[in-house]
């Protein structure tokens, strides 16, 4: 139970937090007069091939770049813009798009899985999506300084794996769930406004919170989406849902120098199962009268001769609303024994610590070279099931043996669920009542911890498009010992139109 004096400070810290944000809100305001009078043109403008794309449409190579006042950024967050195309330059109808700051660009992605062995059934699904993602510079369009917009939406089929395999704690695909059975579900539609040479940037809008904390570029290279492409259990909860859902609210982000950064940001909290409704477009649903406040602070070095990069960052989100304790009624015992109302908790915690370090080079991409990556999670175990996850792996691409577009790589997940709701289960076992699903979904045991392994192997088929075979192999799945270890084969198909 949280204290009075913690709660104080979380108090204090939401409103200072609030208005911070608003301050610079009213800077952006202030500031777009002053882009409107910018020149036009800025030095090297030219963005380099191959983005990361939102959730692998393909396998990322690199960050377009943009060199403004002798001062190197990368984007905000990684887009498709700039990325290579399968058909080319659509008849020269891209480089007349790019001329203009549109960025347009249309994703593939198809995913087969089976279990060969253990688990619920023996069972396997196929499950996809087409993504299309437009981004506006505005500075190429209409002469508006430091001004970009962004909006992907989704078209996705297919089924669940786990409910059929009975794990829902880590699922194996990487692009079913969370998007509706609908024609085009929106995923996210926001507006950056950089100074400073782009050393502040405040981004509003509709925004998958996940995309711009706690994100790591080399996680999608991964099939399971635990990891892609930032970490559970923060992702799961209704304070910082990530890609296809999103949150409404704003962000700032500050660079101090070309390898640092921190950034704040203030999002509405969405009660709903669905943020937007079950397609996304619902954006003012009623219910959202909370916040969370999420904060990341961030190194970006460059090692040696060869720029051996390397990603750190360690974050701290908040949530004021009130959740229902796991396992307690208002006295502190179990609320299924008592039939007493359940005991609700103001404020959510929830941190990370994550990072990735190219250990060789094998080409002049940011991911070309053998990476290491990993990182841990706690989320508060009275309101949350999962109560930590810890992860390590390792990724090589821009291979050495003349393959610079395909990639390999291992990973190791471990999942703890909270000794809180092991209490709820334990209650459910002995009154004889079914036991209650969570924000992992359905339960089929006690709940205690998972590993998970996987390794993949990616190969490039032609521009922008790639095959990936991958094996997974998930240690107590569901977290209980209620089914047998599972082994999964699957594959991925990604491809950039």
């Amino acid at each position: 139970m949280i204290g009075h004096s913690e709660c104080h400070r979380s108090r204090h810290f939401v409103k200072s937090a609030r208005r911070f944000f608003a301050f610079f809100v009213l800077l952006s305001c202030l500031q777009i007069g002053d882009g409107l009078a910018q020149s036009s043109t800025s030095k090297g403008e030219a963005v380099e091939a191959g983005a990361v794309s939102p959730r692998a449409a393909y396998q990322p190579t690199a960050y377009p770049l943009d060199d403004v006042g002798g001062f190197t950024v990368g984007p905000i967050i990684p887009t498709l813009a700039g990325a290579p195309h399968l058909f080319g330059d659509w008849y020269g109808v891209q480089p007349w798009l790019l001329k203009h700051g549109i960025f347009l660009n249309l994703a593939l992605n198809e995913e087969y899985v089976g279990n060969v062995t253990g688990g619920k059934t023996r069972s396997n699904v196929l499950a996809g999506q087409v993504a299309g993602e437009l981004d506006i510079d505005w500075h190429r369009l209409a002469g508006l300084e430091g001004v970009w917009t962004h909006m992907l939406v989704v078209n996705g089929h297919g089924r669940s794996f786990s409910l059929n395999s009975g794990d829902s704690v880590t699922n194996p695909e990487q692009i079913y769930g969370a998007r509706g059975n609908v024609v085009a579900h929106l995923v996210e539609m926001y507006a950056d406004k950089s100074f400073f040479n782009k050393r502040v940037i405040v981004s509003v809008g509709d925004i998958p919170t996940g995309s711009f904390f706690s994100f790591d570029y080399t996680a999608c290279f991964f099939m399971n989406v635990s990891v892609c492409s930032n970490w559970a259990p923060g992702k799961y909860n209704p304070g910082g849902r990530d890609w296809p859902s999103g949150n409404v609210g704003g962000v700032l982000k500050i660079r101090p120098t070309q390898q640092t950064y921190i950034e704040g940001g203030v999002f509405l909290v969405s009660p709903h199962a669905y943020n937007g409704g079950i397609s996304g477009w619902a954006i003012a649903q009623d219910g959202m009268n909370k916040v969370t406040s999420q904060v990341e602070i961030g190194w970006m070095p460059e090692f040696g001769r060869d720029k051996l990069r390397g990603n750190y960052k360690i974050g701290y989100w908040y949530d004021n609303s009130r959740y229902p304790n796991l396992f307690e009624d208002i006295h502190g015992n179990s609320f299924q024994a008592t039939g007493q109302p359940r005991r609700y908790e103001a404020g959510m915690s929830v941190a990370w610590f994550m990072f990735n370090q190219m250990l060789v080079r094998n080409g002049a991409g940011l991911t070309n070279g053998l990476i290491i990556e990993g990182g841990a999670g706690y989320a508060q175990g009275n309101l949350v099931a999962m109560r930590d996850r810890e992860w390590v792996g390792f990724v090589e691409s821009g291979t050495p043996w003349h393959r610079p577009n395909d990639a390999m790589g291992i990973m190791f997940q471990h999942y703890d669920m909270s000794r809180t709701v092991s209490l709820q289960q334990e209650s459910s076992q002995a009154l004889g009542l079914p036991f209650m699903s969570n924000q992992w979904g359905p339960v089929y045991g006690i709940q205690n911890w998972e590993n998970a392994y996987e390794a993949f192997y990616s190969i490039n088929l032609a521009p922008a498009t790639n095959l990936m075979a991958d094996f997974q192999y998930m240690q107590h799945p569901g977290a209980t010992t209620t089914f047998k270890d599972i082994a999964i084969l699957g594959g991925q198909f990604t491809t950039n139109f």
